[in-house]
């Protein structure tokens, strides 16, 4: 598989291991660009023959912070632009479920909104002690409709899967593994050990017995994605339009507190 037509993800082999990394500014946000080439990426790594497992991570101080400010405002005065992107949305999400390789994600900073996701949506998850995940859509005035609501219950239970979608807030990675909700919480320094670790263990199992193995886990999921992304997308497209969101994006560039009307 030829990567080279991605601008914000790059590639990097090591032997049968494809080292995917998230290069989008010092904090990966999603725009419009990451945002279309993460609707393909994982289907083009199910495809690539060259691979057997994937290392998914940030190539900067972040994994992944979430939309970008300047996108969303683009969204608010022309909708056209949401509702464009409406499919690519769904499809990040059916083809993270879809894809048969083992994915291993190396949350080396933030994780937040469609970041924190993706990152739950892969099949093992190892963070820095320090950093952070959380979906905080409610905080930007928006539904967390881009797979939060499929994922979040499935790995903590819907009461707590509720207290932080509704609240926004982040959790620190080591309350995370508390919760199930990621492998490992480690130093800095032992991350890619772990990581290392992990892959090789994986890679020591025969190749289809461990890729029809995550597909069989992951169908209860996808039959779940399927029911909630149509109806998860179109609410958000709606929060889109309301005058709370466009408050909150006013608030987070001119870094100060928003005060929401509940419009």
């Amino acid at each position: 598989m030829d990567f080279h037509s991605y601008k914000t993800i790059q590639f990097q082999r090591e032997g049968r291991v494809l080292r995917v990394l998230l290069n989008n500014g010092p904090m990966n946000v999603i725009d419009h660009c990451l945002h279309g080439e993460l609707s393909r990426v994982f289907e083009d790594i199910q495809h690539d023959e060259d691979s057997d497992l994937v290392i998914l991570t940030g190539a900067n101080r972040a994994f992944c912070a979430g939309g970008d400010a300047d996108w969303m405002q683009a969204m608010i005065d022309d909708p056209s632009i949401f509702r464009a992107i409406a499919t690519d949305a769904k499809r990040i999400v059916f083809s993270l479920l879809e894809l048969e390789k083992p994915m291993i994600c190396k949350i080396n900073g933030p994780a937040a909104g469609l970041g924190a996701t993706i990152a739950l949506m892969s099949d093992l998850i190892i963070a820095d002690e320090d950093t952070f995940i959380g979906d905080p859509h409610v905080k930007m005035g928006f539904v967390a409709g881009d797979g939060g609501a499929v994922i979040w219950p499935q790995l903590v239970g819907f009461a707590k899967a509720k207290e932080l979608l509704l609240t926004g807030d982040m959790l620190s990675t080591k309350e995370a593994v508390g919760l199930g909700l990621i492998n490992y919480a480690l130093p800095a320094v032992e991350l890619e050990n772990k990581v290392q670790e992990l892959a090789a263990r994986i890679m020591a199992n025969p190749r289809w017995a461990v890729r029809w193995t995550k597909t069989v886990t992951n169908m209860a999921l996808r039959d779940l994605a399927q029911r909630l992304m149509d109806p998860s997308v179109a609410y958000e497209m709606m929060s889109n339009l309301t005058s709370d969101h466009q408050e909150a994006v006013n608030a987070f560039r001119e870094k100060r507190k928003p005060e929401f009307t509940g419009e």
